[in-house]
């Protein structure tokens, strides 16, 4: 796309994704691909973004190998267009777009000029994609942070969704409140794609208090394995190919929970620059830099482990180190505490305590435990002594037929007791055998 060409298309503002995941190996950036080739198929502008730290994977899955990337940018080599590859469609792409976090640690001058080209870049497009990298490294969560809508593609591997909990559990942490997409990949079918979501959301719903949104499913199948080997993505496909057809129905998707969004005042641009100018205020000459939360108490535990290797036969020293450091876990006891101190627990080398340091410690951990949560008192109508008494039954060898008792009963005097009766039967049944 040359100068004049751009143009001519009026500046307005991309609607922004960014596909992520836990772990590497779950097919995000294959997912990312041919979710753009198919919004470009549809005569929509869109740029791809390679956020991955290898920085030439989406460009290679097109057979494309890029010359210069957001380093030679930044570099001051290149101008950020001179980067753009384009492949079918009129789809671009922009290689080693995750060195933008590199930005922070630029002058502001310099900075602000690369994130302005930005800017005027992806106010261009109707989409602008990112494939991000897989795990916890800064700037993929920045990406995230930086899209109105993050979809987090999982595998029906056990090691995929715990890994794409733990990265769902770290942005909400930071501070991200909008609802992450998740789109099962490689599935089965339909029935594995909603059963694999529902494990995610299910635990999701317990320990983080919220609930995804299900974007769907993609099916495993030869083609699309066969369409990475031969760098042809299946978007590329006709649209009667089963393959090719099911990221039509997953870009429908997409832009159905889209409508569903607010749409974001500022681009990706617009949030590093932010991003960058909070960090150029931190790291003004002649202020004091604020030492973070984190980094104080990381600093505190080196020093406490540094006393304590010091002193290592000081037992009246661990113990008020080790009292002080429970009672600060547990003044405020939630979910996340709790975790802890069940994770530091099950971290101890209890196998090298002798047999009687064993017995006493698991004495005091069941006292501890009746503390708790104490054994609710049985009630007594609902103990097994009452719960195993047999439902009562006409005894025919002691009273005979009830025909006949029946008709004794008639024949009786009021005045008669009960007893004085039953045993008059039994005594008359045993005195006719």
């Amino acid at each position: 796309m040359t100068v004049k060409e751009s143009q001519k298309h009026k500046l307005h503002q991309p609607r922004t994704i960014a596909i992520t995941g836990g772990k590497g190996g779950v097919g995000k950036t294959s997912v990312a691909l041919n979710l753009a080739l198919t919004l470009s198929r549809q005569n929509k502008r869109v740029l791809l973004l390679d956020g991955d730290t290898d920085l030439a994977n989406v460009s290679i899955m097109v057979g494309l190998y890029p010359q210069k990337t957001l380093a030679n940018v930044m570099a001051g080599e290149c101008h950020l267009e001179d980067t753009l590859l384009t492949t079918d469609y009129g789809l671009h792409i922009v290689p080693g777009a995750s060195g933008v976090q590199e930005c922070m640690d630029m002058s502001p001058a310099d900075s602000l000029r690369i994130l302005r080209a930005l800017s005027q870049l992806e106010s261009r497009y109707d989409y602008v994609i990112t494939d991000t990298a897989a795990g916890l490294q800064a700037p993929s969560l920045h990406m995230i942070a930086a899209a109105e809508l993050a979809c987090v593609v999982v595998t029906p591997d056990p090691a995929s969704l715990t890994d794409a909990f733990s990265l769902i559990k770290v942005i909400k942490r930071r501070g991200y409140r909008r609802v992450p997409s998740i789109l099962v990949n490689m599935a089965q079918g339909a029935s594995q794609a909603r059963s694999v979501f529902q494990r995610l959301d299910s635990a999701a719903q317990r320990h983080l208090g919220m609930s995804f949104h299900y974007m769907g499913g993609i099916w495993r199948d030869e083609t699309l394995r066969q369409s990475v080997i031969n760098q042809k993505p299946v978007a590329l496909l006709p649209v009667s190919d089963p393959s090719c057809r099911q990221f039509y129905t997953l870009a429908d998707m997409v832009n159905v929970r889209l409508s569903q969004l607010p749409q974001r005042k500022a681009g990706i641009a617009a949030y590093w620059h932010n991003v960058t100018r909070r960090q150029s205020n931190e790291e003004k000459v002649g202020l004091p830099q604020p030492v973070s939360a984190r980094d104080r108490c990381l600093n505190a535990v080196g020093e406490l482990e540094a006393a304590l290797t010091q002193a290592p036969d000081n037992a009246m020293l661990r113990y008020e180190a080790f009292t002080r450091l429970f009672a600060l876990l547990g003044g405020e006891l939630d979910s996340d505490a709790v975790e802890i101190i069940q994770t530091g627990l099950g971290s101890m080398a209890w196998e090298k305590l002798g047999r009687e340091h064993k017995e006493n410690l698991a004495a005091h951990l069941r006292h501890l435990a009746d503390e708790i949560a104490p054994e609710r008192t049985k009630d007594p109508l609902s103990s097994p002594a009452h719960a195993a008494l047999p439902e009562p039954v006409y005894d025919k060898i002691s009273f005979g037929e009830q025909d006949r008792l029946l008709r004794v009963l008639k024949e009786q005097p009021a005045d008669i007791s009960l007893d004085q009766l039953l045993r008059s039967l039994a005594g008359n049944d045993r005195s006719q055998s």
